[in-house]
């Protein structure tokens, strides 16, 4: 089933109205589950946007091109899963990091702003179709922060070295922050997306108070420039978010993604907040799209429409992202079944 791209149905999901149609939303989808919808290789922007266009998406998501390490001095090797020929599967460390101590921090190399590459929003231009706009997106302050020092050691510098966790994400902070100053001068650009996980599905990574303190001054941040330039903000953290909805909120955040089942119940979410923040995602990723079948999928994709779409303020997509290991045909159930069925009003 075909839909003509039409970022106006996004935006309305977006800011808690009915649209004409529930629309998909994903962070990510691996490459050989677009190629195996698509039926041929994807490797260039063009590729991406025919792609969408088939899925039934009305947007691109673009990053800007950055190297937080230009010295190559991280050992990643020791970090690294063979998951195929030409993929690995990277894992962050929870022991030590590379910034240790001060001395750490002083040395290390830091790309700068002006290093920072936008090219792809300028490729894009001439390429995107009627009704497409695109979707601006970085992230991972926190993540960013907790990865360079360890996860470890960042929780016991909280306590012995809060200045050098501040200096981090002050310097972490600013580089990316920047970003979204830069992508709001793109035309093309209809939403912003951070991306940062803060959560496990059974609780917060850290208190709601460090949080305050470290890291949702930047999320204001970005709220502000989202609402300067009359932008949608859409927040992505895995795991269990109940203590800090508000501070979610407050920072100016229309749009939160992926309400991950294990950790919430979304109907609950909207329930609760119906209004203020527009649900994504929840199509669960641990079973449905990778163990269950199209069948199975379909009836998910449904039980979500019959839930959560009425009255508005849902976008439909996985419950993370659709990596390399999801079945394609339960991907292609999933979308299909939501263009099919996800016409307001819901009637299934």
């Amino acid at each position: 089933m075909k839909r003509n791209p039409d970022f106006n149905q996004l935006r309305t999901a977006f800011l808690c109205g009915e649209p004409d149609y529930v629309p998909l939303m994903e962070l990510g989808i691996a490459r050989n589950i677009k190629e195996a919808y698509l039926g041929k290789p994807v490797r260039t922007l063009q590729d991406e946007i025919e792609f969408s266009v088939e899925a039934g998406y009305d947007y691109i998501k673009l990053q800007p091109i950055i190297d937080m390490d230009p010295a190559n001095v991280r050992n990643k090797s020791s970090l690294k899963t063979k998951i195929s020929e030409n993929q690995d599967r990277v894992w962050a460390s929870e022991h030590d990091g590379i910034i240790k101590n001060r001395q750490d921090f002083d040395r290390y190399i830091w790309p700068k702003k002006e290093d920072i590459s936008y090219e792809r929003f300028e490729q894009i231009k001439p390429l995107l179709p009627d009704g497409m706009r695109v979707i601006g997106q970085y992230g991972d302050i926190f993540t960013m922060v907790w990865e360079m020092m360890g996860f470890e050691n960042f929780s016991l510098m909280l306590y012995m070295d809060p200045e050098l966790v501040s200096a981090l994400f002050e310097k972490i902070g600013d580089l990316i922050l920047s970003m979204y100053e830069n992508m709001v001068d793109f035309d093309l650009v209809g939403a912003l997306w951070y991306t940062d996980d803060i959560a496990y599905a059974s609780g917060l990574m850290m208190s709601p108070d460090a949080l305050r303190e470290y890291f949702f001054p930047w999320l204001d941040k970005m709220g502000k420039i989202a609402r300067d330039h009359n932008l949608p903000f859409m927040y992505h953290s895995d795991g269990m978010l109940w203590e800090v909805f508000d501070d979610i909120i407050k920072a100016g955040v229309n749009a939160v993604h992926p309400i991950e089942p294990m950790a919430m119940d979304i109907v609950e979410v909207k329930k609760k907040y119906k209004g203020k923040l527009c649900v994504m995602g929840n199509i669960d990723l641990g079973y449905t799209l990778t163990r269950g079948t199209p069948e199975e999928t379909a009836e998910e994709v449904k039980e979500r429409l019959r839930a959560v779409a009425p009255g508005g303020g849902y976008c439909l997509g996985s419950s993370n992202s659709v990596p390399d290991y999801v079945k394609p045909d339960n991907y292609r159930a999933m979308v299909e079944t939501a263009k099919k069925f996800g016409n307001y009003p819901i009637d299934i």
